[in-house]
């Protein structure tokens, strides 16, 4: 099994904010002070949001490098909702609501519209979204 990295999420019980150490990184996590939290850091689906925008705009300026093409800065802006299914024509399934991220992509350079369209289809090849995209087994165990 390919194992990418190890974080480590510490918190206490008494409330939201969490200490995460990925490596030699060290980050908080925590809610807004409307969710009853102290908004010491970003919440938790601003951290996924953040996952998949930093991969999208690694993947883009990779592959630009790759092709040589005139890729100066990409910016990714990201939003997560819930969405009631009964209100998805797209949706597969029929539960109560499902989770949408929208991703909106700006390129800064002279690039042309088909090296534009290529690059969004790169974006939807990123590893985070493909793994959000995927089914994903998470095991749960205490040690």
């Amino acid at each position: 099994m390919a194992e990418t990295g190890s974080v480590i999420v510490r918190g206490s019980s008494a409330g939201f904010a969490q200490e995460i150490t990925a490596g030699r990184h060290r980050l908080t996590a925590d809610e807004p002070e409307s969710f009853g939290g102290t908004d010491t850091g970003p919440a938790p689906y601003d951290l996924l949001l953040a996952a998949l925008g930093a991969c999208t705009s690694m993947t883009l300026g990779l592959y630009a490098r790759r092709k040589s093409w005139p890729l100066e800065e990409v910016i990714v802006h990201l939003r997560h909702s819930k969405i009631h299914a009964a209100d998805c024509a797209d949706c597969v399934t029929r539960e109560a609501s499902l989770d949408r991220i929208e991703r909106d992509i700006h390129f800064t350079g002279t690039l042309s519209a088909e090296q534009r369209s290529a690059l969004i289809e790169v974006a939807n090849k990123c590893p985070v979204h493909r793994s959000l995209k995927s089914k994903i087994d998470i095991v749960t165990q205490e040690i």
